[in-house]
């Protein structure tokens, strides 16, 4: 084959990397293929057991209002991470369950952060937020450059929108590769706050 034909084959390949990145469904995911300890259950979402968890990496940056933020400063709390654009439909469909559960649960102990992604400008970002009421904050993501920090085998975003639920000890819990009702959004939360404090705060770290 010669080089000017695989030119178009290659190009192929790399769109296709790139539209299954920041593909925005409306559909159930599933755990992959590479995953071990994972249970994905009737409902779509994909559970790892509390021994067997990975690591979130941290996540730090500007906000889409400007600021900075790093995940870090949340350690011992439960994190939600929602990865989510301002041009995906279906991220405008979970929005407003979002903000709910936030106010319920930011005084438990909960903290919501938004990843947004694949926006060419905070412009977009921020006229979604204030359409949808959303209070929390969101980091900006133009490239896509943090959902690539976490490992692949592991409860990782994958489309948008993906949730993800991190453990007091800075653990994913859970996963969800797409939109989410209130219910579905509580039933991933829930249990992870039922597990109370984590081995940082037992040991007074």
């Amino acid at each position: 084959m010669s080089a000017a034909s695989r030119t178009p084959l290659l190009f192929a390949g790399a769109l296709a990397a790139a539209l299954a990145l920041s593909a925005c469904s409306s559909g159930g995911g599933t755990s992959g293929g590479g995953d071990t300890n994972l249970v994905t259950g009737k409902s779509g979402i994909a559970t790892a057991a509390k021994g067997e968890r990975a690591k979130a990496p941290e996540l730090s940056g500007k906000t889409i209002d400007g600021k900075r933020l790093s995940t870090a400063d949340y350690r011992g709390k439960v994190l939600v991470l929602n990865f989510w654009g301002s041009w995906c439909g279906p991220c405008r469909l979970e929005a407003e369950n979002f903000e709910k559960v936030h106010k319920d649960l930011k005084d438990q102990g909960v903290q919501f952060v938004g990843i947004n992604t694949r926006d060419t400008s905070t412009t977009p970002a921020l006229a979604f937020e204030e359409e949808q009421g959303i209070t929390y904050p969101s980091l900006y993501d133009p490239t896509g450059k943090l959902m690539l920090r976490f490992e692949k085998g592991t409860l990782n975003p994958q489309l948008i929108p993906s949730t993800l639920v991190i453990d007091r000890d800075g653990r994913i819990a859970a996963r969800a590769l797409s939109a989410l009702s209130e219910e579905k959004l509580r039933g991933m939360i829930e249990p992870v706050l039922a597990e109370g404090p984590g081995a940082s705060e037992k040991s007074g770290k």
